[in-house]
């Protein structure tokens, strides 16, 4: 007679933590899969009274929401990490009241759900329309600041998108607690709690289990720098929209009135250097480098900018760097920013192809001829003629909010406002039609 199976035989395998997190994450988001399909058709009044629960739940959360981020901001200190990134990190009661009154703004915006994009009678009479619909589940991966969290939620809600999120690590604590207040303020309305949803996990398989949840998951949107956008887009199975990266540039035109030349420049470059649309090359037309050069690195020594330069920019200047190789591609988000002389207009352009990330770039001129061209042959997200790149924004461009600043060409290109949270379908209208 053989032997029974011992006790030993019988148990049940043990589960690694990695695949712990993984039946985590289906099952997080499997809910997410089945909020989007009764997210989808609510009426907009649903929506907006969800997101002024919400923003309402925030205000009143403010103190737990800044003690969870507290614990956030003491680890980065203790991680050694920059006192910039720790206030983009941090959260105060006056931010948080910042962050709803942001979440109220994204409710007074149309529904872009159920727009007709297009529409017609066929000769055959059918009836044909073209119209938005969500996207379905949206997954983000974003570095670093929390109030991404509530904004890319409101985004997602307000176009009828179930918001995946996975922000880092180092903001965990702030990011599970504003999720939960969250999910708490949508439980007494229509719309479902889990229609925002915060990816389990802290470790990089929790990202990777986001990238490869094609089925699941319709659109992952990273935001942040460019080896977290590179590694999402060239390891993940779900469709990527490409966001953020701004290598971006202004050309000063043979034909460029100085003094504006200097205020467009000292604007991208200055204002605000740590964001994607800031300016990091100039290029100046050779015919008026002479006139416009030294003025330029004047101010932008007055300023604390670093320029890297050239030779023929270093002419001008003992304490402009030489540029590398490296520095015509960089994307600085600093007080830095590389220089070059150009023949042509032309060669600007060259210049732009070849080291550019296709984000934004400015021409200065009062050349209609020069703006028109740089405008046809330059091939980025947003061409601006005689204005700083730091107009290309969501809000600036009146949109209201964006999820990001696509530099792909693919559904959308700029600032992503609420309609590129959409897809679109037809729907054809018949009487009894078929097909001969």
């Amino acid at each position: 007679m053989r032997p029974g199976p011992s006790p030993s035989d019988t148990k049940e395998p043990v589960m690694s933590e990695q695949d712990r997190e993984r039946e985590e994450f289906l099952r997080v988001a499997r809910r997410a899969r089945e909020a989007a399909a009764g997210l989808a058709p609510l009426p907009r009044a649903a929506k907006d009274a969800a997101l002024h629960r919400i923003a309402d739940a925030l205000v009143a959360a403010a103190p737990e929401i800044v003690k969870a981020n507290e614990v956030d901001v003491a680890r980065a200190r203790e991680n050694g990490t920059s006192e910039y990134m720790i206030d983009r990190l941090s959260l105060t009661e006056p931010r948080i009241a910042a962050i709803a009154d942001a979440v109220r703004a994204v409710a007074a915006l149309p529904d872009p759900v159920g727009e007709g994009v297009r529409g017609t009678v066929l000769p055959n009479g059918l009836e044909l329309r073209q119209v938005r619909v969500p996207l379905g589940v949206v997954g983000i991966i974003y570095e670093g600041r929390p109030n991404v969290t509530v904004d890319a939620a409101a985004l997602c809600l307000k176009s009828g998108n179930v918001a995946m999120l996975r922000g880092s690590s180092s903001a965990h604590d702030s990011n599970t607690v504003l999720v939960r207040v969250m999910q708490q303020a949508l439980q007494d309305g229509e719309v479902p709690a889990d229609a925002v949803q915060l990816v389990p996990g802290t470790s990089r398989e929790s990202v990777k289990h986001l990238m490869r949840a094609r089925g699941l998951v319709d659109v992952l949107i990273p935001r942040g720098g460019a080896s977290l956008i590179n590694s999402v887009v060239e390891e993940s199975t779900v469709p990527v929209i490409e966001t953020g990266v701004g290598n971006c540039a202004v050309y000063v035109d043979a034909a460029a009135d100085v003094d504006m030349a200097l205020k467009i420049l000292l604007n991208a470059k200055t204002q605000r250097p740590s964001v994607c649309n800031a300016a990091e090359t100039v290029l100046v037309h050779a015919d008026i480098a002479d006139a416009f050069v030294p003025r330029a690195l004047d101010a932008l020594r007055a300023a604390g900018v670093t320029v890297h330069g050239d030779d023929r920019i270093r002419s001008h200047g003992a304490d402009v760097v030489a540029a590398t190789e490296e520095d015509w591609a960089a994307e600085y988000l600093s007080l830095d920013i590389a220089a070059r002389v150009v023949d042509s207009l032309d060669d600007a352009v060259a210049h732009i192809r070849e080291y550019g990330s296709g984000h934004t770039e400015a021409i200065v001129t009062d050349s209609q001829a020069a703006a028109k061209r740089f405008v046809a042959l330059v091939d980025s997200a947003a061409v601006m003629v005689n204005a700083s790149t730091r107009f290309t924004d969501g809000e600036e461009f009146g949109f209201g909010a964006e999820i990001g600043i696509s530099t792909q060409k693919l559904h959308a290109r700029g600032p992503m406002g609420l309609p590129e949270l959409t897809s679109t379908k037809y729907v054809v209208v018949g009487e009894g039609h078929v097909r001969g």
